[in-house]
């Protein structure tokens, strides 16, 4: 059986990183339907996330030979940088394996820190794979992003701030790939309050955990498809896995469009950047997938997003919410037509975004041209009103997204 990180060894993770890691802010969520819930805002850390908690802990401690071959990663991008920050900090080479599609800001920060990166497969798992191979070649020392105790432990210093900053906390809502930040958690915290109830959440199309949990032993997930590619892991490792079966309360999962709604939440009402792993607590708080105990900390694990991702996760949040939209209508063609159509949702409160007019279509009927609009709303319910007042003008509308 595997032996499960205690908190002595949480505290004495949190003594090594004394100057080395930020005590991150917890601060109240701005946003009224959560009242009682707090966010211990990771995304504010050193190198943008909690890795470096575990990354630095793991390095810290290994030999002077072990130093001397240098240590490799495997990552989508944050624990690539927490590795990369970490060696550096040591003085050690470090070599990281990240998937092709990693972001390209998440490369170039791996890069900023020190670390040689190579590009190679579709996913973590298979970067992790190329990792093994490098580790056997060379003798550098493989720095597992989540499936080693001295990760888990420097993970846990987390739970120790937590219940500092808040020692009334009655939930803690985390992110899940791995495992390896729950499992810290969980591991401080159910020793210093027993009663506390700790919740991972993992984005649905990326949730290797309820299975697991489900057949008793970890599970590889065949595919995967999520936008939170700081969270798409197929499978659970070993040592977080026991610390999850023992410790940890309960396991959601939360959708792509409740990811989009909680980053656009966080910008909006905390002015927050966050990426989508980092979202995934939040998420599950403002979807009611969870019934907390507050107050309740919700941890936001990173901050590291592309800004072009960014861009387009703002406007499927808008959608999400109800607050963007993409109408298209067919409409005679004739003078005075596409006039009539924008004067119609203008007079209902719509603000046109943009048009796109159409003819050459050929599922249109001669006579008869395309219009797309996308257009800003007030939230569902009023999209809905002006969607039903062109359907009432006689207008054929059908509507792209979730929101109608």
């Amino acid at each position: 059986m595997t032996q499960l990180v205690t908190l002595n060894d949480v505290r004495a993770a949190a003594a090594e990183l004394a100057g080395i890691v930020r005590r991150t802010p917890l601060e109240p969520s701005r946003d009224p339907v959560l009242d009682g819930v707090h966010l211990k805002c990771e995304n504010l850390q050193r190198a943008g996330s909690f890795k470096i908690r575990g990354a630095y802990m793991r390095v810290s401690r290994l030999d002077p030979a072990e130093r001397a071959l240098g240590v490799v990663a495997a990552s989508a991008g944050n624990h690539a940088q927490g590795v990369a920050l970490a060696a550096s900090t040591l003085g050690i080479r470090s070599t990281v394996f990240m998937p092709e599609s990693a972001p390209l800001p998440k490369v170039a920060a791996t890069k900023g820190y020190g670390a040689e990166v190579i590009l190679g497969g579709l996913t973590v798992d298979d970067a992790l794979e190329s990792a093994h191979k490098f580790a056997a070649e060379t003798g550098a020392t493989l720095i597992h992003p989540f499936d080693h105790r001295d990760i888990v432990a420097g993970q846990g210093t987390i739970a120790l701030e937590i219940l500092e900053q808040l020692p009334e906390t009655g939930t803690i809502v985390t992110s899940v790939g791995g495992g390896g930040l729950i499992a810290g958690i969980a591991a401080a915290a159910k020793e210093l309050k027993p009663g506390i109830r700790i919740i991972g959440v993992q984005a649905e199309g990326a949730a290797a955990y309820p299975h697991s949990l489900a057949v008793g032993r970890p599970v590889r997930l065949e595919k995967m498809h999520t936008i939170a590619d700081g969270i798409k892991v197929g499978r659970p490792g070993d040592v977080p896995f026991a610390h999850v079966a023992s410790l940890v309360d309960e396991i959601v999962t939360v959708t792509e469009e409740d990811i989009s709604r909680a980053l656009l939440s966080l910008l909006e009402r905390n002015k927050l950047v966050v990426e989508p792993a980092g979202a995934t607590a939040y998420a599950a708080l403002l979807n009611y997938s969870v019934d907390y105990d507050a107050p309740t900390v919700a941890v936001i694990s990173g901050g590291n997003i592309d800004p072009l991702l960014l861009m387009r996760l703002i406007e499927h949040g808008l959608g999400a919410s109800g607050r963007f939209m993409r109408a298209n209508l067919r409409c005679p063609d004739r003078p005075g037509a596409l006039a009539s159509i924008l004067q119609l949702v203008g007079a209902y409160g719509g603000n046109i975004v943009d048009v796109y007019h159409q003819r050459s279509d050929p599922r249109l009927s001669v006579g008869e041209v395309a219009v797309d609009l996308s257009i800003e709303t007030r939230g569902s319910e009023h999209a809905t009103e002006i969607v039903a007042a062109l359907r009432d003008a006689g207008y054929f509308v059908s509507v792209e997204g979730p929101s109608i």
